[in-house]
């Protein structure tokens, strides 16, 4: 299956941990395309139709439906728990999680 940055893909989540966000769900793609195309495991943010506004939420609409990408809970994952490709961010949204990353990990 081809992976694509900024593509939102249905990943299972469990086993996890405490905290880490749990079950089957939407996730958007943060790891670049060559990392994608080279390597088993893929860098990804869950999304959640749960939350509050927080400084590392970005609000996206996906599916008729609004939900949060959860940059605070970026994770490394195996290609193999990526059930399926759900479609794409839009440019604003790729443009606001850019945004959101730099502010969060790198400012």
């Amino acid at each position: 299956m081809e992976l694509n940055q900024y593509h939102i893909v249905l990943v299972n989540l469990d086993p996890t941990i405490e905290s880490e966000m749990k079950k089957t769900r939407p996730c958007v793609v943060i790891s670049p395309n060559e990392m994608n195309r080279h390597l088993q495991t893929i860098v990804v943010a869950p999304m959640t139709s749960a939350s509050k506004p927080y400084p590392t939420r970005v609000e996206v609409k996906h599916n008729k439906t609004s939900g949060w990408v959860v940059i605070d809970q970026i994770r490394t994952i195996d290609r193999v728990r990526i059930v399926k490709v759900l479609g794409n961010l839009s440019d604003k949204e790729v443009r606001k999680v850019k945004s959101t990353i730099k502010e969060t990990y790198v400012d």
